[in-house]
């Protein structure tokens, strides 16, 4: 994903939204609140190892991502990659580099960190047509599967489609459907979260329209970690514990201009 403008910044308030995340979003299921003798179980090994895949807005949501699971007891490895991160190579020269990198570096991980969950979230960079984009989507359904697996595709939050990818715009607004007709897979439909635009509130976007900012990153952390719980058989450990934590000083966030 380009560079952002390190001067602009983000029009919400980041603190009272963080808060109202750790305090108001309550995972269904969740055993054990920021106060409950449970909650530092919550920390205990579940076997459960997950990979995280996709491009820059991926890369945004992998910090509160990250400390969502890891304070459930859940091994998490961020795979994203500033600049593609795709698995659709596409007829396009950008796109056949970035998913050349990206198959490489999945063979890579699937022999050191051995996930049990592969997530990978639809890039901005998935171009190509209908049926190439299902041939990679499938690709992807049976390595997970050879790897002993779980394969998780979601689809991409709103963003704002500028003059870089107005020419794959049509390839864009294809990729979550094809997404969805892949076999062997959990398709996550992200519109349930963020609505369908980039410019709402709902969507909580950056002002360069296409990553999160902190309390955007834990809102998908907190919705994803309890799909994620379903899936894999672990209970999410409430926003509370985890959603004000170091994780909201990473760099890339500074970089957006988050404040």
């Amino acid at each position: 994903m380009r560079s952002t403008n390190l001067s602009r910044r983000f029009h919400h308030g980041y603190t009272g939204l963080i808060l109202a995340v750790a305090t108001g979003l309550t995972l269904a299921g969740c055993g054990a609140s920021a106060t409950s003798p449970g909650a530092a179980t919550q920390q205990t090994a579940t076997g459960v190892k997950v990979l995280w895949m996709g491009d820059s807005i991926a890369g945004a949501q992998a910090p509160a991502l990250e400390a969502a699971l890891k304070a459930a007891g859940v091994a998490f490895k961020n795979a994203t990659s500033d600049g593609g991160g795709n698995v659709v190579a596409g007829d396009h020269e950008v796109t056949a580099m970035g998913a050349r990198d990206t198959w490489k570096t999945l063979k890579q991980n699937l022999a050191s960190f051995r996930p049990t969950v592969i997530a990978y979230q639809i890039t901005t960079y998935d171009w190509g047509t209908a049926r190439q984009q299902l041939a990679a989507y499938q690709k992807l359904s049976r390595t997970a599967a050879d790897a002993g697996a779980e394969l998780v595709l979601v689809s991409a939050p709103p963003f704002k489609i500028d003059d870089f990818y107005k020419p794959h715009e049509n390839a864009i607004k294809t990729a979550p459907a094809m997404a969805a007709k892949t076999t062997h897979v959990r398709y996550l439909d992200a519109s349930a979260l963020w609505g369908s635009d980039y410019a709402a509130a709902k969507a909580q976007r950056a002002k360069d329209g296409i990553h999160s900012c902190q309390q955007g990153s834990a809102a998908f952390a907190t919705w994803f970690a309890k799909q994620i719980g379903e899936l894999a058989g672990f209970t999410p450990a409430a926003p509370a514990v985890w959603a004000t934590g170091p994780w909201t000083g990473d760099e890339r966030f500074a970089k957006l201009g988050c404040g």
